[in-house]
C-alpha cells in the first residue's frame, strides 16, 4: 500500500472548484476511475486556490491524472518534473504510523472523516522540522492517530489526519531506541513557523483547509463538501 499526497492550483475562481469537484456526473467518473485502478480513501481539500489532495494506493502506484484527468486542464502547470504536470507531489516527512497490511489499516470507526490543515516552514527550519519529526515518528510510533501524516513540498506543510482519533498501539516498533523527543514540543515547534496573518484564534501556525471531495470507493462511503 502507498499514501499519496499531491498540491496543486486552481486555474479559474477559488469558487468554481467546489462546484466542479462536486458534479455528480465528476464523481462517477472519479469512483470508477477509483475502482479500476485499486484506489480508496481519497480526500480533496481547498486554501484559496490552493488544492491539496490525498488517496491510498492498494496496489501498483497510481498519479493524480490517471484519477482526475477531467481536473487537468483546469489547474496551473507546476515548473519542474514532467512538461505540463500539474499534481506536485508531497514527500511524506512525518507519520504516526505506516500501514503493514490491509488488516492493519482497515478503518473500524465508520464515523471517521477526513481533516486537512496547512502550515508554512521558515526555510531556514525545514532541516530541524524534519529532524525532530523523524525523531519523533521512530522513538513513539502510535502515538496520534493512527492515520495522521505531514507531507512536505518546498515550505509548505500538508497534514492530513481524520476524526475522531484512531489510537492504537503501532503493530512494529520505531527504528530508534533513543528518548530525545522534547517533552515541551510545541514550544520547541513554534519557531519553526511562519505565522498565517489575520488567522482566527488556534489557527495561527495551522490553518484549517476546507473538504471539497470525499470518496471511499471501495469501501462504499461517498461524500462532498463545498467551499
Amino acid at each position: 500500500m502507498k499514501r499519496c499526497l499531491y498540491r496543486a492550483e486552481w486555474l479559474g475562481e477559488e469558487k468554481e472548484a467546489a462546484a466542479f469537484f462536486g458534479s455528480g456526473e465528476l464523481i462517477a467518473s472519479f469512483k470508477e476511475a477509483m475502482v479500476r485502478l485499486r484506489v480508496d480513501h481519497l480526500s480533496l481539500f481547498a486554501a484559496g486556490k490552493q488544492l491539496f489532495l490525498y488517496y491510498e494506493c492498494l496496489a501498483e502506484p497510481v498519479t493524480p491524472e490517471q484519477l482526475l484527468p477531467d481536473a487537468s486542464q483546469r489547474l496551473e502547470v507546476w515548473p519542474g518534473g514532467e512538461p505540463g504536470r500539474r499534481w506536485a507531489s508531497l514527500t511524506d516527512i512525518f507519520h504516526y504510523q505506516q500501514p503493514i497490511s490491509a488488516e492493519h489499516w482497515q478503518r473500524r470507526n465508520a464515523a471517521g472523516r477526513p481533516y486537512g490543515r496547512l502550515a508554512m516552514l521558515k526555510p531556514e527550519a525545514a532541516a530541524s522540522y524534519i529532524y525532530y519529526h523523524y525523531q519523533y515518528q521512530e522513538e513513539r510510533p502510535g502515538d496520534g492517530d493512527k492515520y495522521g501524516i505531514i507531507g512536505l513540498h518546498e515550505n509548505v506543510l500538508f497534514f492530513y489526519a481524520e476524526q475522531p482519533d484512531t489510537r492504537e498501539a503501532a503493530p512494529y516498533e520505531g527504528k530508534l531506541k533513543t528518548s530525545l523527543r522534547p517533552d515541551n514540543w510545541a514550544e520547541v515547534m513554534e519557531p519553526h513557523f511562519m505565522k498565517w496573518e489575520g488567522a482566527p484564534a488556534g489557527q495561527e501556525l495551522w490553518k484549517n483547509m476546507e473538504l471539497l471531495l470525499e470518496l471511499r470507493a471501495l469501501s462504499g462511503k461517498q461524500g462532498v463538501r463545498h467551499v
